[in-house]
C-alpha cells in the first residue's frame, strides 16, 4: 500500500467517524434534561471518543500526505479544504473540553462533513509545486491562517446554537428570514456536491480550443455544461479563458459555471426539503438547540474569537505580507485573496471593538459570528474559485 493510498482511506475513516459522532452527540442532547446533564451522559462521552479517533485518522492523512508529496498539503483546493475541516474538529475538540458542551459538536462536526465532502469534488492528484509555492512559507502562512479560521469558525457554530435557541421561528422577523438564509447558504454548498458528483459520475466532459492572449491554441475541459465562456466552441465571454498575468480577469468563467449549477442544485434540494417537511431548516433544526445554555454559548463565542483572532492576524496577514516580499518583491499587491483577508481581519477587529467597548453581547454577538464565518467562507469558495488572482486554486 502507498502512503498515496493510506491517506486516502485515512480521509475516508475520519469523515465516517464524524458522521458517528455528530449521530451519538445527537443522542446526547436530545437524551438530556438540560446540557449539563448531556456532558456526562454515555453517548456524550462516546461521541468525543470517536470524534478524537476520526481526528486522529485525518491527521494520520495529512502526515501520510505530507510524506507522499514532500510539502504541506495545502497547496491546493483539495488538500486546503480537507486541512481546513480537520482543524475546525481539533479546534472542535479543544472547546468540548473547555466547557464540556456537546451542543458544539453536534453542530461543528455536520459542518466538517460537508467541508470535507465540498473538498471530495476537486482533483486528489499530488502536483508539483509552482516555483512561487517552493518555500516554507507555505508551510507557516497556510496552516498557521487556517488554525486561525478554524478557531473563529466555532464562534459561528456558537452563535448558531444561540440564535437557533433565542430567535422565535413561529413569528415573522427579520431574525427568522436571516437565520432561514444561513441555512439556505449551507444547503448550497451540499448543492455544490450533488452537482459535482452528479456530472463526474455521469463522465460529462466538453473540451474546447480558444486562442490565447499570445495567440496560441488553448484548451479547456468543462466539466459541466458550459453557461459562461464557452459554447458550442465558440468564446462567448470576452477574456475569461486568458491565463493569469499582469491584468487577470477578474471571473474565471469555468469555475463561474460550476457557482451557478451549484446554486441551481442547491436551490432545488432546498425547495425539495420545504415542500417535504413543510418546515423551514431552520425550525427543523431548532429542537436540537433547544436545551443549550445561551451565555454558555455566548461565552464560547467571544472566547473562540479572542483565540482565534490574533492566530488568524499572525498567518493570513504578517506571514503571508513576509511571503509576498519574497516571493513578488512587495508586502501588498491588493490581489482579491489579500483584499478579503483584510476584510475578513478588519471584521472580527470590529467584533472585538462592538463587544468590548459597546457591550455587543448575546444575539448582536451571534449574528456577528456567523456573517464572520460566512466571510471566511465567501474566501475559501468564491475568492479561491470564481474571481481570478494570483492566489486562484482553480
Amino acid at each position: 500500500m502507498t502512503l498515496v493510498s493510506l491517506s486516502g482511506y485515512l480521509l475516508f475513516i475520519a469523515f465516517i467517524a464524524y458522521l458517528v459522532g455528530t449521530l451519538l452527540f445527537g443522542g446526547a442532547v436530545k437524551g438530556s434534561k438540560n446540557e449539563a446533564s448531556a456532558s456526562n451522559k454515555r453517548w456524550g462521552k462516546a461521541g468525543i471518543t470517536v470524534t478524537i479517533i476520526g481526528f486522529i485518522a485525518h491527521l494520520g492523512y495529512f502526515i501520510t500526505r505530507w510524506m507522499a508529496s514532500g510539502h504541506a498539503p495545502v497547496s491546493n483546493m483539495f488538500e486546503f479544504t480537507t486541512a481546513f475541516g480537520m482543524m475546525l474538529v481539533g479546534a472542535s475538540i479543544l472547546f468540548y473540553f473547555l466547557y464540556k458542551s456537546p451542543a458544539i459538536g453536534l453542530f461543528a462536526l455536520p459542518i466538517a462533513v460537508i467541508i470535507l465532502g465540498y473538498a471530495a469534488m476537486f482533483p486528489k492528484d499530488i502536483q508539483p509545486l509552482i516555483p512561487a509555492l517552493q518555500s516554507y512559507w507555505l508551510t507557516i502562512h497556510v496552516i498557521t491562517a487556517a488554525i486561525g479560521e478554524s478557531i473563529l469558525a466555532i464562534s459561528a457554530v456558537a452563535g448558531l446554537i444561540y440564535l437557533l435557541k433565542n430567535v422565535d421561528l413561529t413569528k415573522r422577523s427579520k431574525g427568522r428570514t436571516w437565520l432561514e438564509v444561513v441555512m439556505y447558504t449551507l444547503i448550497l454548498v451540499v448543492g455544490f456536491i450533488v452537482v459535482s458528483a452528479g456530472f463526474g459520475a455521469s463522465g460529462y466532459e466538453a473540451k474546447f480550443t480558444y486562442v490565447d492572449k499570445n495567440d496560441k491554441p488553448a484548451e479547456v475541459v468543462y466539466h459541466n455544461p458550459p453557461l459562461f465562456g464557452m459554447n458550442q466552441y465558440e468564446l462567448q465571454t470576452e477574456g475569461a479563458m486568458e491565463p493569469i498575468a499582469e491584468m487577470p480577469p477578474i471571473i474565471n468563467a469555468k469555475t463561474l459555471t460550476t457557482f451557478v449549477w451549484s446554486i441551481i442544485a442547491g436551490s432545488i434540494i432546498y425547495v425539495l426539503i420545504r415542500l417535504i417537511t413543510r418546515k423551514r431548516v431552520a425550525e427543523l433544526l431548532q429542537p436540537l438547540a433547544k436545551k443549550a445554555n445561551s451565555q454558555l454559548m455566548d461565552e464560547i463565542g467571544y472566547r473562540s474569537v479572542l483565540i482565534g483572532f490574533p492566530v488568524f492576524s499572525l498567518g493570513a496577514l504578517i506571514f503571508a505580507m513576509i511571503w509576498a516580499h519574497e516571493a513578488w518583491s512587495r508586502f501588498w499587491g491588493w490581489d482579491p485573496k489579500e483584499v478579503w483577508a483584510l476584510i475578513t481581519w478588519l471584521f472580527y477587529a470590529a467584533y472585538l471593538h462592538l463587544r468590548l467597548s459597546r457591550g455587543w453581547e448575546g444575539r448582536k454577538s451571534a449574528w456577528l459570528a456567523v456573517i464572520g464565518f460566512a466571510i471566511i467562507m465567501f474566501n475559501l469558495i468564491a475568492v479561491n474559485l470564481v474571481i481570478a488572482g494570483l492566489h486562484s486554486y482553480a
